[in-house]
């Protein structure tokens, strides 16, 4: 890309960013626990970026059941929604443009996250085969493996899509200019059309009355 159009304006949804300089989407993990609200850190953290065409800010949970590492902001509490208002309005003072990425952490998650120590939710019943981030007493932080999964329930699946659907109320609440959902990198979403959560992905495209392509959840 030539520097001339690096730096021309760009239209992004109903919002044109003076540049296309993105700011990808960085875990910090520096949010208050419990409560999992966002800091002031944050805020000048993402004020001092706002100069790039559009910050897309780290991965934000939809509700307490999609927290899936310790320190991981929400957006779906009253404290959570005031502390992002905050956030945005310092970007937006600089004249900058501000998305949040929205996920559901799925069988990436730990028992020590989930509210009443439960199980965190998956497609399937099977280990995430990676790692998250605890804290210890001291609010340190450390790897861990994560909890094994129980299978979501077919009729536990409408009430997720209503947490994503809450969640972006509550980013036109804080003042967000746009919503992006993450959808990669093996967390909620991308679990369903994977191999690990193919027998979910079928059952759910079945009961809508929809095909399933041969090879589903092959890849």
């Amino acid at each position: 890309m030539s520097e001339a159009k690096l730096f021309s304006p760009l239209k992004v949804g109903a919002v044109t960013v003076p540049n296309r300089v993105f700011m990808a989407p960085l875990t910090r993990l520096r949010s208050i626990e419990p409560g999992d609200i966002p800091t002031p850190l944050m805020g000048e953290y993402y004020r001092q970026r706002a100069s790039s065409g559009l910050i897309i800010t780290e991965a934000t949970q939809i509700s307490a059941q999609a927290k899936g590492y310790a320190g991981a902001p929400g957006l779906h509490s009253p404290e959570q929604i005031a502390a992002w208002q905050k956030i945005t309005a310092g970007v937006h003072a600089e004249n900058g443009h501000i998305a949040v990425q929205l996920w559901h952490t799925g069988r990436i998650s730990h028992s020590s996250l989930q509210p009443g120590g439960a199980a965190p939710v998956a497609p399937s019943a099977l280990s995430a085969g990676t790692r998250t981030s605890l804290r210890d007493e001291t609010a340190t932080p450390f790897a861990s493996t994560p909890s094994m999964p129980r299978a979501l329930e077919t009729a536990e699946i409408p009430g997720i899509v209503n947490d994503f659907r809450q969640a972006v109320g509550n980013a036109r609440d804080a003042g967000f200019d746009l919503v992006e959902l993450h959808s990669a990198h093996g967390y909620l979403l991308h679990q369903f059309p994977l191999a690990i959560g193919e027998p979910a992905y079928r059952s759910v495209r079945r009961q809508r009355g929809e095909p399933c392509p041969s090879g589903a959840g092959s890849g």
